[in-house]
């Protein structure tokens, strides 16, 4: 193998030369793990090589240690300690160290990552005892692209996600913050090595806790950043203004001091810096001040129930309200009206700080920005117009509602009135205020007086431009949900309006202009009026469907009309557009969705026979299919034959992780609808269930829903899961065998969690299944105790699990009731398991309800073991 060649084409214009290069690299790493980061380590430190062969070569060596499944990442990790011996080891280690000094910045930076790469792997097992000594003293003593790429590297070290690594990091502490304090002070003549420590320094943070515990250090800490504000170059203005967010984040009780002499000035200074990325990261400072502090009120209230230690609470954001709050409403007046939706500029960090900060002091803020509402809101400058009507939404989330409810009556009018606005930014953000209205304080919404002015005055901007389709979406939406009364209700608030709302939906849809933004979120507010539709309003969701249906109907043939990408792209949105209706209208109609149920699987199957391979239209379909064999239990069976094969083909798509997951999903959906009746489809289900979860690639994420589709399945058919019961137990005990290894990460811990309930899901159906035959369950009660008692003793255990667990506890209790198994009930660690479910105060009603009825039944196994009555 040519490596300068190969490495030359894995930046090729040309797909198949890229491709061909990269199966050739991993075919390399496979054959001889050692002999590849060898050579690639020399091309990268190669003076003399093209400069994007060397950065090619710096990125091949940081993808072979790179890898997003929790599982494969520790294969790669041991393949390092174990297939590379030491001396490939020293010279990879010099190869890369060396290059950091290299003039080629570009080359640097990809050795920096490929260090870093190589440091989470070896610093955790102190296999690289030298490295940090070496970074401080490049940073020390090198040359200033040599300082660069060294503090690039502690940075990236620092950014590290592996949890041995930041714990380990801790222990170079010290070497950590000689470096970049080095290289962040005012001293330091090269602005990119300045910006490279500040930027390091920023990552290092949570890692030098015992440094900041000492007031010396810290001091000293501080004064760097905060002259590093100051320093007049706007790159490292910013980055020092990011350091001070995460320090007040990670450091919060040891601010009081710093905000006092230096903090408070300083950053407002920063929010006026005409350049917009310190303006921005000075206005987030006082983001993650108002977040802390909310965070703190919280915890303390949480505290105080329990008797605990509060926190430090210094109301930093109260005491600088007077000062801070006008300059954000400043900053709010400096919207670009060419800023896309996307865009995050300086006015969008002022409105997200002045939301924070309404939730965070309440009503102290509500006179400062209504004296700005009222001098602004007619202002001849439109700027000031948006801000005011912005403002005055921001603050519709964080003061008592009794104090905003006059203040909504007296602004509704007007904030109406706004929406005929001459500018289309003020339109978009008074309708966008109005949404946060009906979000937060619909109670002074009068459905009488205000609805149809607001209905009218929504519908009205949603056609006026496709700019503010978002925001009028969001605010009927809100409208909807908020004036829909309780499920099921005979009438509600928008029953007056619902069929007029629909027709404009649907005129607003079906024009052949629409923009795509406007059109798909006017069906997203279609489905929100469906699904909160009174009883008397379900005769117009009927005659939707039928509308709805008919335009899937001609969205068929218009495949065959594809010219181009922009053109499938269209199809498949309204096609999705149109299943996701047609999802809320089966929902909402429930069984009286049966005379429609032929046309509707009639059209789904055309559109799953016509879609492309990598369509996400599938999706959706599989969406309505599974809710309509809910609505149609068994009279579903019909579609099965012409259904099956599309559903075989996504439960063994395991290129298609998304689809492949909702057709798992749609296998319980179906079981449960049917019944007995989905027997003769089981074989096939759970063969497609048991290679899924053979197979070593696919992800994590899948198992836990396959287990619990077995316990679907199971109490689907009954005592007919005899036949599967046996390979089912074997798959279950060896999931509930799984365990947190020692350096697993959070990503691990959420996925066993996931694991057990899905355990005790499929032990629940599969018990409930053998009732009838109980003595088939006989040989798995040991094992179904063993998981039992493990999650008993997780104290980080879900209340989803805690619940699944009683239940099953509970289950085959009921199952044996003549005690044979009282000897298993009558352990301590039962009685406790329940007993701390029972009375765990932040448990929903349904969880303590199953815990109180396991209790029962586990007095019933032991009473009955002992020949007695349940008292």
């Amino acid at each position: 193998m040519d490596v300068n060649q190969v490495l030359e084409n894995t930046f090729s214009p040309d797909a198949a030369a890229r491709q061909s290069a990269e199966q050739q690299l991993a075919q390399a790493a496979e054959v001889n793990f050692s002999t590849y980061l060898t050579t690639l380590a020399q091309e990268l430190a190669n003076e003399k090589a093209n400069p994007g062969v060397r950065q090619a070569a710096g990125i091949a060596l940081k993808n072979a240690f790179t890898a997003r499944e929790y599982t494969r990442l520790r294969e790669i990790q041991m393949r390092w300690l174990q297939a590379v011996d030491s001396s490939a080891k020293d010279s990879v280690r010099h190869l890369a160290l060396q290059t950091l000094g290299s003039k080629d910045t570009r080359a640097g930076q990809a050795a920096a990552q490929f260090i870093a790469a190589i440091a989470a792997i070896d610093i955790p097992r102190n296999q690289w005892p030298e490295l940090m000594s070496a970074l401080v003293e490049n940073v020390g003593e090198g040359e200033d692209h040599l300082k660069q790429a060294s503090l690039q590297t502690i940075g990236y070290i620092c950014e590290g996600e592996d949890q041995d690594l930041r714990d380990t990091l801790v222990a170079h502490s010290n070497a950590i913050l000689t470096a970049v304090v080095q290289g962040a002070r005012k001293e330091e003549s090269n602005m990119d090595v300045r910006l490279a420590a500040i930027n390091s320094l920023s990552d290092s943070l949570e890692f030098v806790r015992t440094n900041f515990d000492n007031e010396g250090e810290r001091n000293y800490i501080m004064q760097v950043i905060c002259e590093a504000t100051q320093s007049g170059d706007s790159r490292i203005e910013a980055s020092a203004y990011g350091c001070l967010n995460r320090i007040m984040g990670l450091y919060y009780d040891k601010m009081k001091f710093y905000m006092e002499k230096a903090l408070f000035g300083l950053t407002i200074m920063g929010m006026k810096n005409p350049e917009e990325d310190v303006a921005k990261l000075a206005i987030e400072f006082w983001c993650t001040v108002c977040e802390e502090e909310i965070a703190i009120e919280d915890d303390n209230a949480m505290a105080a129930a329990e008797g605990t230690d509060l926190r430090p609470y210094f109301h930093f954001a109260a005491v600088a309200a007077r000062e801070v709050v006008p300059v954000i409403l400043e900053l709010m007046a400096q919207q670009d009206e060419d800023a896309a939706d996307e865009d995050y500029n300086v006015s969008r960090a002022a409105y997200q700080c002045l939301q924070l900060y309404s939730q965070t002091i309440a009503g102290d803020i509500v006179q400062t920005v209504l004296g700005f509402v009222e001098m602004n809101l007619r202002s001849a400058d439109w700027h000031f117009r948006d801000a005011a009507v912005s403002a005055f939404g921001a603050i519709m989330e964080g003061p008592d509602e009794k104090m905003l409810f006059p203040l909504v009556k007296q602004g509704l009018t007007v904030l109406v009135g706004m929406m005929d606005d001459p500018v289309v930014q003020v339109k978009d953000s008074a309708a966008f205020a109005l949404g946060r209205i009906c979000e937060n304080v619909s109670e002074a919404i009068d459905p009488e007086e205000h609805l149809p002015g607001l209905i009218g005055a929504l519908f009205g901007g949603l056609t006026s431009s496709p700019k503010m389709a978002s925001s009028c979406c969001w605010a009927l939406m809100n409208l909807a949900e908020r004036f829909s009364g309780e499920a099921g209700a005979q009438t509600n608030h928008m029953s007056p309006h619902f069929q007029e709302s629909v027709q404009r939906l649907l005129a607003v849809t079906e024009e052949s202009e629409a923009d795509s933004q406007l059109r798909t979120a006017a069906y997203e507010v279609l489905n929100a009026f469906v699904a909160s539709a009174a009883n008397d309003s379900l005769p117009t969701v009927a005659k939707l469907s039928e509308v709805i249906l008919e335009r899937l109907e001609q969205t068929v043939p218009m495949q065959q009309q594809i010219v181009s990408v922009e053109d499938r792209i269209t199809l498949e949105e309204i096609q999705t557009s149109l299943t996701s209706v047609l999802l809320a209208i089966v929902q909402r109609l429930e069984g009286e969705i049966k005379p429609a149920a032929d046309r509707i699987m009639n059209v789904l199957l055309q559109i799953l026979s016509s879609v492309g391979a990598k369509s996400s239209v599938p999706d959706t379909v599989f969406a309505v299919v599974g809710s309509l064999a809910n609505a149609l239990e068994e009279d579903f069976a019909k579609y099965m034959e012409s259904f099956l094969p599309f559903l075989h083909n996504a439960l063994g798509n395991r290129e298609e992780p998304g689809l492949c997951a909702m057709a798992i999903g749609l296998v319980s959906d179906i079981v449960r609808g049917l019944g007995e009746l989905s027997a003769p489809y089981c074989d096939q289900f759970m063969n497609y269930l048991l290679q899924n979860l053979s197979d070593k690639s696919i992800s994590n994420q899948f198992r836990p829903a396959i287990l619990q589709t077995f316990g679907d399945i199971a109490q689907a058919i009954g005592p007919h899961f005899e036949t599967y019961l046996s390979v089912v137990a074997q798959v279950l005990q060896t999931a509930a065998s799984v365990t947190m290894g020692e350096n697993a990460g959070l990503e691990m811990f959420d996925y066993i969690v996931s694991l057990r309930e899905g355990v005790m899901d499929a032990w629940s159906g599969a018990i409930l299944a053998m009732k009838s035959k109980p003595q088939s369950l006989m040989p798995y009660v040991e094992s179904i105790f063993a998981v039992l008692s493990v999650i008993s003793q997780d104290p980080n255990r879900s209340e989803a699990l805690s619940r699944s667990a009683m239940g099953v506890i509970g289950d085959l209790a009921e199952t044996f009731p003549n005690g044979e198994y009282a000897n298993y009930y009558s352990a301590d660690w039962i009685t406790a398991f329940i007993k701390e479910t029972k009375s765990n105060r932040e448990y929903q009603p349904r969880t303590i309800e199953t815990a109180r009825w396991a209790r029962e039944q586990v007095k019933r196994q032991i009473a009955a073991a002992q020949g007695g009555q349940v008292a």
